[in-house]
């Protein structure tokens, strides 16, 4: 949009008519941005738009006693926030129970039918949109504020960020609209908006977004709307909080209402009068959610009545009223044309499938891990098989299957190297895993540079995959080590990398010296130590010095320690180049010392958490609290576990814990145990 474009006003219009000039214009943007943000349907060309734009930005330069808050020029604020205020939800913002059979959604649907005997009851399928719970209050028909779900009780005052999303009306389109009106739905971002913004990242060198979710809780925890501006966030509703000078009897009702007023609502959803039809809406909204502008991981099934929601009533999580049928990982099928050979941090072979482009689960996929060679065989996958790739936790895409149906006798086996594809050092097979020896080899480097600098890490940002490959390849680094001799004008003789990159990237580097040691341990990229184990190690003896002088026994009476782990550590500190990148680090300023010794235990030592869903902190931050007290958390479910953390959107984590009896709380109600403790 051009908005320099010089402009001048009439000067004989009187003020009135410059009045009814501006309100016209509002309106008539208005109408336009609802029909390009919301119904895909542009009504002029982008010029046209621009000069209608601009022409509203003169008369409000030079009568400003005529900007009102609908205006489209109030959409973007002129400075970044200081912080973002709490708000307090009114009617709590409650999570869905999850379903993952038709066995188990016949079963959910019989107890509301139980809960209401001999009442006429409907049921709508609505998609479970995977965005970011968001609430939106209209006072009299203006925009008034905007909220995150938070814990369901508190949330983010985001009003400001919301503002900038177009398919967002400031103002309703209602003669005499109600006194409050609370809508509550998802701020997302479309699979094909994500892979731009991804693609636009990339070539600035920036680090990328896991997927279309995380982009859009990213982009509302801006403090700055200027940048939320730019992000190409949408908003869906569906729901209700807050109603005053309003009255609605059905979900479909209320859905049509909204769309009537000029509120995004789902695309599809469908009104069902039983079991059957409810199963069959399921089945279709799975089928078609590869064409939804949004990312979905189920249904939400809600009965169609208002008036039953106070019979049927409310769990402390979540209501009786309605639930999410969640489908399995979303499958797709393509062609592998060629695998390529990708060594990992510790010499490890891993074999690549590289494939025709394939739409999966909200991005196009073009590669996807076939993990090891064994796996190769159990699979009998072959070059130019049509193969079934899933995405592992959503995120990461592998080769589960191979369609023999559509074999020819063309296919190829696929052959294990003989040398490294990185530095040309004979391979060697350990177990089912073919592995590169030389330390040295440039791949190895960079793999343990990235791993290094993690966020989970070290936490060093600006240092990403593409600067990595230019410090490795012109030799300015040969070791992690050596990270700290860059200065700035080294980074800036690099591509893409300007002189505030590169003072922001040395900063990084400064504050990663001051990191927890659990972090550093972790950061080694010690094999068979995870994050998890770090945080035990440094909590178990404190310090890095320690650490390294420890014997096999000691090892092995810290949790989650077993013998090959032991091992592992052994050898790693025996190792003398290990040794001497250690001293550096301690010449340098590295804090050696943990900040949560175990020589203290906690109150909540020896209890073990899970943590499942969005929770209204990073869960980072959740776990350094339990942390701090002792506890554990760890990634699975077991008959082990405590205690079941759960927030929005919860996964299969909760379907094992209900069935293993394990405690299960809300996000507030661990804070109230830290608390307690």
């Amino acid at each position: 949009m051009n908005k320099n474009k010089p402009s001048t006003l009439d000067p004989s219009l009187s003020l009135s008519e410059i009045k009814r000039r501006h309100d016209e214009l509002v309106k008539l943007i208005q109408k336009y941005d609802h029909a390009y943000y919301v119904e895909a349907r542009p009504l002029i060309s982008d010029q046209e738009y621009d000069n209608l734009y601009h022409e509203l930005e003169t008369i409000e330069k030079l009568h400003p006693e005529l900007i009102t808050p609908d205006s489209p020029t109030q959409r973007i604020g002129e400075s970044p926030l200081s912080g973002f205020s709490q708000v307090s939800h009114q009617v709590p913002m409650l999570s869905l129970e999850n379903t993952y059979s038709k066995e188990e959604l016949f079963g959910f649907l019989e107890r509301i039918r139980r809960g209401l005997p001999g009442k006429k009851i409907s049921f709508t399928v609505e998609p479970k949109i995977d965005g970011i719970s968001i609430s939106v209050i209209y006072k009299n028909g203006l925009f008034s504020l905007g909220a995150t779900r938070g814990n369901g009780t508190v949330g983010d005052d985001i009003t400001q960020n919301l503002k900038t999303i177009r398919s967002l009306p400031l103002r309703l389109d209602m003669e005499n609209p109600p006194e409050l009106l609370e809508i509550r739905g998802e701020a997302y971002m479309s699979p094909k908006d994500f892979e731009r913004l991804n693609a636009e990242r990339e070539k600035e060198g920036k680090p990328l977004f896991a997927n279309p979710r995380n982009a859009t809780a990213g982009s509302l925890k801006q403090l700055d709307p200027r940048i939320v501006a730019q992000r190409p966030l949408a908003v869906v509703f569906y729901g209700a909080g807050q109603l005053k000078g309003f009255e609605c009897k059905t979900q479909v009702e209320w859905l049509q209402f909204l769309k009537e007023i000029g509120i995004p609502i789902p695309v599809r959803f469908w009104h069902c009068k039983d079991q059957n039809e409810v199963y069959e809406a399921t089945c279709t909204l799975q089928e078609i959610r590869s064409d939804l502008p949004y990312p979905t991981d189920g249904a939400a099934i809600k009965v169609n009545e208002w008036e039953y929601y106070p019979i049927l009533g409310y769990t402390a999580k979540a209501p009786r009223w309605a639930f999410a049928y969640k489908y399995g990982a979303e499958r797709a099928r393509t062609r592998l044309n060629q695998v390529i050979f990708q060594v990992g941090r510790s010499g490890i072979i891993t074999p690549v499938a590289e494939m025709d482009p394939v739409f999966l689960s909200g991005t196009t996929v073009s590669r996807a891990t076939l993990h090891n060679f064994d796996q190769i065989k159990r699979l009998d996958v072959k070059i130019g098989d049509y193969v079934f790739v899933e995405k592992a936790g959503e995120v990461i895409p592998e080769v589960v299957g191979v369609d023999t149906t559509q074999r020819t006798g063309k296919e190829k086996e696929i052959v294990p190297p003989e040398y490294c594809p990185s530095c040309g050092e004979k391979l060697f097979w350990e177990g089912i895993f073919l592995r590169c020896g030389n330390e040295n080899c440039p791949a190895q480097l960079k793999e343990r540079i990235l791993h290094f600098a993690q966020r989970n890490a070290l936490d060093i940002q600006g240092l990403g995959e593409s600067l990595v490959d230019q410090l490795v390849d012109k030799g300015l680094v040969k070791d992690i080590a050596d990270l700290y001799d860059l200065d700035e004008k080294t980074l800036v003789s690099l591509e893409r990398m300007g002189k505030k990159s590169a003072q922001n990237l040395l900063r990084s580097l400064e504050a990663s010296k001051k990191r927890d040691l659990s972090r550093l341990i972790f950061g080694l990229g010690i094999t068979h130590i995870g994050q998890k184990a770090s945080e035990e190690l440094a909590r178990y003896f404190g310090s890095m010095d320690r650490l390294a002088n420890a014997s096999e026994e000691e090892l092995l009476t810290v949790p989650f320690i077993g013998e090959i782990m032991a091992k592992s550590i052994i050898s790693y500190f025996r190792k003398p180049k290990n040794r001497e990148r250690l001293e550096k680090f301690r010449k340098i300023g590295f804090n050696f010392h943990s900040l949560d010794s175990g020589s203290s235990p906690g109150p909540l030592n020896g209890k073990t958490f899970v943590i499942t869903g969005t929770l209204s902190e990073p869960r980072e931050s959740i776990i350094e609290k339990i942390n701090s007290k002792g506890g554990r958390v760890n990634n699975t479910v077991s008959r082990k576990t405590n205690y079941l953390v759960v927030g929005a959107n919860p996964g299969s984590k909760l379907h094992e814990a209900k069935k293993l009896g394990i405690p299960i709380i809300s996000e507030q109600e661990l804070f109230n145990l830290l608390k307690e403790n």
